[in-house]
């Protein structure tokens, strides 16, 4: 019994486009989190310095990253969608 594709998805034609924003978004978190990297190993007791709400500097950057991250990835859903729709839209115009 075999089973192809629900269904067909054709050509993506934004690929181009998903991989540069991918790329730029992953390097601006690889930054981000080089830099608590960075202040882990060159001042530990930074870390500890209480910044928020009761909370240490390294649990607030903590969340910090994953909020990034979860925000990230929101702006890359919403960003791929668009030029989706957009590349879909002058498709179908030609």
């Amino acid at each position: 019994m075999a089973h192809g594709p629900s269904t067909d998805w054709g050509e993506d034609k934004a690929i181009g486009f998903k991989t540069k924003l991918g790329l730029w978004l992953f390097l601006v978190y690889v930054l981000v989190y080089v830099g608590f990297i960075w202040i882990n190993v060159a001042s530990p007791k930074t870390m500890a310095t209480i910044v928020f709400a009761g909370q240490n500097l390294a649990v607030v950057y903590g969340f910090g990253l994953i909020i990034l991250a979860f925000v990230m990835g929101i702006i890359y859903d919403i960003l791929c969608s668009n030029k989706e729709n957009e590349l879909n839209e002058e498709d179908s115009d030609k």
